[in-house]
């Protein structure tokens, strides 16, 4: 079963996958560490005619951290589908497993989560930017939660 090369594939095929059967449709995941080779009793050993024993110099495979990969699998029984994709660089594995929060939401049958409107700063003189529009406070207009202004030590 072949790989996607991008993630962003994979997500949105995974998505549309969960919205038409969210019931049947499982997402796996599995991590796999591959940990720093060894040196075997070979490597160790010194031939019988010297006389001096030195240490061997370690290999340069055995100085390198260890190489992780993610393989995320979305798979669906009732129609045979399934959809993989393989990483090891570690910003795409952190960003991919806050990804699979959104797609349990949809698993789970549960609403998703609602975004905060943008409004887009434009007319005359705006500079084009996207500007998130705040969420409702407290009534009475004030911060929330704050103590207030922040007081000075005695120097």
């Amino acid at each position: 079963m072949p790989y996607y090369e991008k993630s962003e594939d994979w997500l949105q095929q995974s998505a549309l996958l969960l919205q038409a059967r969210p019931s049947t449709t499982r997402i796996t995941t599995r991590y796999h560490l591959k940990l720093a080779r060894r040196r075997t009793k070979a490597e160790k050993t010194v031939a019988p005619d010297t006389t001096t024993i030195t240490p061997l110099e370690p290999t340069t495979q055995a100085t390198k951290p260890p190489r992780g990969h993610l393989v995320l699998k979305t798979y669906d029984p009732a129609s045979g589908t399934a959809l993989k994709y393989k990483t090891s660089k570690a910003a795409e594995v952190g960003r991919l497993v806050q990804m699979l929060g959104t797609l349990g939401r949809r698993m789970a049958a549960l609403p998703e989560v609602a975004v905060v409107p943008v409004v887009e700063d434009a007319g005359e003189g705006g500079s084009g930017v996207q500007t998130p529009v705040p969420a409702e406070g407290p009534p009475g207009g004030g911060q929330a939660g704050g103590k207030g202004k922040k007081r000075k030590g005695k120097r």
